[in-house]
């Protein structure tokens, strides 16, 4: 019975000195992969929720008796049943692989609480600091704090037209707030103060939002005007001309030109005919004001009081004599000197001879200013005056040198006109810095009320008759 056995089974048994290793085929309980060898490839793929369910089973440990061709098949429909009870759970493992992405979103969401809660701090104080801070009229470049910021933009462009002549318009000019990257267009610049568009920019979320965001630490609320673009009528019909002639050949409807009397004309071209008048209210050119601006330093109160000294040495009891000293600038060492040129003086005027002066060299020296004395007359400035100082400079004059502090007048020529300017401007005063204390020791009161000094009958009637 045991050779026919044994010839039914083609394969020799194989001991486990031979090298076979059952473990290694059909994995033991420690190992990582417990699935089905005969399971399909999905099935495989799919990885096991349960692995200390399946135990593997001791009969395969030992060799394998011969069995018939239909034993050996028999065991095939039986290996699925093995993982039919996990079968259900991997259909549960496609969410479990979804639901793994979203939990970097909920960390996102609450990414350092505390560095968020330090932003919306900072913001915070940011807001309050800038509640302080004037808006900022923003136009042509020019930046200035509004100081009012209670008027209304109606009234900022009244006030701004004088400055700029574009604004003059009202119709034509519109306004936008711009703060921290918000923009508000202003529907009724008459009735809307600028102050409350302000703050209700600094109360929206919106601007709290914006402050987190914004790289610029110091933000300004901007207050812009706009000038809508004119015409091409409206910008052609005006000029400036230098002659009347270049104003007749143009093509300009109102022409403005200035005139020998020194005023500006204004010429219109009209249907009836040529239309020319003085322009009283002129804003079409630049305010100027007649006047000198210093390039050098003032002169020293010490060379000054020289001068004084030196003037008053020509008033004696006998008699009072004018006198004549020049100021001169040097280039090289930076400093004011006098130079008392060559002159015949008596009471009421002078005659000097400049020709042989040794500062005339233009390319170090500067004569910086002419001064002479009135002696104790007034300091004035006499016909004879106006005749002699008939080149561009400063003159000075000096009157009542009989008094401890004499008078002074100061004034330019220029062109062809004389200007008074205030010496102060150009010399060095007698005001010294004073201690502080001193002013704490003076206190001020109102004046009391003046009484009034009852009138006697007699005045009364005076008064009357």
């Amino acid at each position: 019975m045991s050779e026919s056995s044994n010839s039914a089974w083609p394969f020799g048994e194989i001991s486990g000195e031979e090298g076979l290793d059952i473990e290694a085929i059909f994995k033991d309980s420690t190992g990582a992969d417990q699935s089905n060898p005969f399971a399909s490839p999905v099935e495989a793929a799919a990885p096991d929720p349960a692995p200390e369910a399946q135990e593997p089973p001791a009969e395969p440990a030992e060799p394998v008796p011969a069995p018939n061709p239909a034993a050996v098949s028999a065991p095939t429909p039986k290996e699925p049943e093995t993982p039919a009870a996990p079968a259900p759970k991997p259909t549960a493992a496609p969410p479990a692989e979804k639901s793994a992405p979203e939990q970097p979103e909920v960390s996102a969401a609450a990414e350092n609480p505390i560095a968020a809660a330090f932003e919306q701090k900072t913001a915070e104080n940011t807001k309050k600091g800038l509640l302080e801070k004037p808006p900022v009229f923003y136009h042509k470049g020019v930046k200035e704090e509004i100081e009012d910021p209670s008027m209304t933009f109606e009234e900022l462009r009244i006030r701004k037209s004088e400055d700029f002549t574009d604004l003059e318009e009202g119709k034509r000019v519109s306004w936008s707030v711009e703060y921290c990257g918000i923009r508000k267009e202003i529907k009724d610049p008459k009735g809307t103060t600028i102050i409350s568009v302000k703050e209700t920019i600094e109360r929206s979320h919106e601007f709290l939002a914006a402050l987190k965001k914004s790289k610029e630490k110091d933000p300004c609320c901007y207050v812009k005007p706009k000038v809508e673009m004119k015409t091409k009528g409206k910008a052609a019909y005006k000029g400036k001309f230098g002659t009347l002639e270049e104003a007749r050949t143009s093509d300009k409807v109102i022409c403005l030109i200035p005139a020998r009397d020194g005023r500006i004309y204004e010429l219109r071209k009209m249907e009836q005919g040529e239309f020319i008048a003085p322009k009283n209210n002129v804003v079409d050119f630049s305010e100027i004001r007649a006047g000198f601006t210093p390039a050098l330093p003032k002169i020293p109160a010490q060379l000054m009081g020289q001068i004084i000294a030196f003037f008053r040495a020509f008033m004696t009891e006998a008699e009072e004599n004018e006198a004549l000293a020049l100021i001169y600038w040097d280039k090289a060492e930076k400093r004011f000197f006098a130079y008392v040129p060559k002159q015949s003086v008596c009471k009421e005027e002078v005659e000097a001879n400049l020709h042989d002066c040794p500062y005339d060299d233009e390319e170090r020296y500067i004569c910086y200013a002419d001064i002479h004395s009135h002696n104790s007359m007034d300091a004035f400035f006499s016909g004879k005056d106006d005749r002699d100082e008939r080149s561009v400079g400063l003159y000075f004059v000096l009157g009542e040198l009989d008094h401890f502090y004499p008078t002074l007048k100061a004034r330019i020529f220029c062109g062809d006109s004389f200007v008074p300017i205030d010496p102060a401007e150009v010399i060095e005063g007698l005001e010294q810095p004073f201690p502080q204390e001193w002013l704490e020791q003076v206190s001020l009161r109102s004046a009391p009320p003046k009484k009034e000094k009852k009138r006697s009958l007699r005045e009364f009637l005076s008064e009357v008759w």
